[in-house]
């Protein structure tokens, strides 16, 4: 008989990768949300798997064998269908504890820092299918390869994005304490997050902790060039091995790169060339990225550096992070999944590296608890460092109260202290905000789009009206017959 599993909270990107999984091993799947929106609204029902919205205590079947409640669905006191939930008397647990249970049997290799681990988990799970194995995987993003965040696979390898936030709001443990892992990638431990971890001390003691529990014979491979990540790895009862970008006195590194439209570079493994890789993705942080993937890849010795060249050649990236979105304008757009200064910084970076002394336009929403938090007020004093325009949106006012928010005018006058950044607050008329935008662009100029939320829904109407306003003219019916 098949069972039945519910999610509270289906949209979130973790829940709905759970919730993928457990379709794939034949559960019965419903779910719900406040509201319903991408990855989530594509990948769900075209996986058979039912979604209502809003939140309501008769969403819950009541055939459910299992209830799974998300983070961001609140307590019992503030949400019905969660209340309802606990008033059945059946099994709730949160989509860690699930994704555990999945993984379990499996050789897990759990990726996780404060950025970079999207990337670098769909590049490792990539580079295993396209090497002829067929690994489980679980990302907080779609890998473009592979076009879904989510799979079981067949190979005994299960590639795991790993999250530092915590599990669920009856279990204050990050989430990926649940995956007993053997063999950790740690990218960055760089403050974030900063509604739930107060100090940069605090954000470290859930990585300390994952790494403490790695067995002797485990594996740590952590990035040299991110100083918090070593103080982490000084933690570790495991063998160590890591990587950065050029420091030469790291195990794995890069040199002779060449940054282009196609950017080549030689991997070196201990002093030893492995030979020649190039790649389409843009930014010093994704060759970093790639130097990691190889190290753990190698180390295990679950590909050969032949496989590594192939899987690199042939990787897309992932969805949002440096995703061109225009077709044939000649003021491109690509979006950077800005969630916090780190991140975007390296999208920032990498737009620099590669249109050098071109004009940059930056749309921006501080979406994140982070973005909007005074504690992290300073980030707006030099992160645009770059940028000829700032368009910037309101905060969002969901969550507000449960911290300590600033105002879109005190965000605007920090940004503005950097001098060589115009700064353009948007309003809420959005045919207006794109006139705003497109009136400033130039050919050859850039845009870029920093936000983990969805700018209101105007991304995809911005990207159109620059396709109409900078893209190649459109053939004639005579013109296409000559």
């Amino acid at each position: 008989m098949t069972k039945h599993v519910h999610f509270i909270g289906i949209a979130g990107i973790g829940m709905s990768a759970t919730a993928l999984l457990m379709r794939m091993q034949g559960w019965e799947v419903t779910g719900s949300d406040e509201g319903f929106y991408p990855p989530a609204s594509e990948l769900l029902p075209r996986h058979g798997i039912r979604v209502r919205t809003p939140h309501a205590a008769d969403n819950i079947p009541a055939d459910a064998d299992l209830i799974v409640v998300g983070k961001h669905a609140k307590l019992t006191m503030d949400n019905a269908e969660v209340a309802a939930a606990h008033a059945t008397g059946k099994p709730i647990t949160s989509y860690p504890d699930v994704l555990a249970g999945i993984a379990r049997a499996r050789q897990s290799l759990v990726v996780v820092g404060s950025y970079g681990k999207s990337t670098t988990a769909s590049l490792v799970a990539w580079a295993l299918t396209e090497a002829g194995c067929d690994p489980g995987y679980f990302v907080g993003a779609v890998p473009k390869n592979l076009g879904i965040n989510a799979g079981l696979g067949t190979a005994p390898e299960f590639v795991i994005e790993g999250d530092e936030y915590p599990s669920s709001n009856t279990d204050p443990r990050a989430k990926f304490l649940h995956y007993d892992a053997r063999t950790v990638l740690l990218t960055a431990a760089v403050h974030d997050h900063v509604n739930i971890f107060p100090t940069q001390a605090d954000y470290e003691k859930p990585f300390v902790e994952l790494i403490e529990r790695l067995p002797q014979d485990g594996l740590l491979v952590v990035c040299k060039d991110e100083p918090h990540a070593m103080r982490v790895a000084a933690h570790a009862p495991s063998r160590v091995v890591t990587y950065a970008l050029k420091d030469t006195s790291a195990d794995y590194y890069l040199t002779d790169i060449v940054y282009g439209e196609i950017s080549r570079f030689t991997l070196v493994a201990r002093g030893k060339e492995l030979g020649r890789f190039h790649t389409h993705l843009l930014g010093a942080h994704n060759l970093q990225n790639m130097a990691g993937a190889a190290a753990l890849l190698l180390e295990k010795g679950l590909l050969t550096a032949a496989d590594l060249q192939k899987g690199f050649a042939s990787f897309l990236g992932v969805v949002r992070r440096m995703d061109k979105l225009t077709a044939t304008s000649s003021v491109p757009v690509y979006e950077g999944f800005g969630s916090s200064r780190e991140k975007a910084r390296a999208a920032i970076d990498a737009i620099e590296l590669h249109f050098p002394g071109r004009r940059l336009h930056i749309v921006f929403e501080p979406h994140t608890f982070s973005w909007r938090n005074r504690a992290t007020i300073h980030w707006y004093d030099d992160v645009f460092r770059g940028a000829d325009h700032l368009f910037m949106s309101a905060p969002p006012e969901h969550g507000a109260e449960s911290h300590d928010q600033v105002s879109y005018g005190e965000i605007a006058e920090r940004v503005s202290h950097n001098r060589d950044v115009t700064v353009v607050r948007l309003g809420h008329d959005q045919a207006e905000n794109i006139e705003t935008i497109v009136a400033t662009l130039a050919p050859g100029d850039v845009v870029l789009l920093l936000t983990s939320g969805d700018l209101g829904g105007m991304i995809v109407k911005l990207v159109a009206r620059m396709e109409e306003l900078f893209g190649a003219p459109s053939l004639s019916q005579n013109e296409i017959l000559a």
